[in-house]
């Protein structure tokens, strides 16, 4: 019998990791109520941690205004590129019709 794997929703693992953190529990305890490995548990609270100083990252808004404008000009470039094909495709069907008329 194979085991399926499960996944977790990232509001799961936070709300389990403030748990641990909290340390009102053992985190042997919260993984046997939740019904997950602790060595699991123990990865998601290192992760927590190794990654908490994001939430104070400055410059990490700049990454993404930076990004979101780089994708908008993609987008429009494909967008300019898609209207260009369709005009010459439009040209190619119209145009062996043009000059023979019976």
């Amino acid at each position: 019998m194979s085991r399926t794997k499960r996944t977790f929703s990232p509001e799961f693992k936070a709300k389990l990791v403030l748990e641990v953190i909290k340390g009102e529990k053992e985190l042997n305890i919260i993984a046997t109520e939740n019904d997950i490995q602790p060595n699991l548990l123990r990865n998601w609270k290192k992760e927590f941690l190794d990654k908490a100083s994001v939430v104070f990252d400055d410059s990490r808004e700049e990454n993404l205004k930076e990004k979101l404008t780089s994708e908008r000009k993609e987008k429009d470039r494909y967008a300019k590129k898609v209207g260009q094909l369709t005009m010459q495709v439009g040209m190619a069907i119209y145009e062996p019709y043009n000059g023979f008329r019976s």
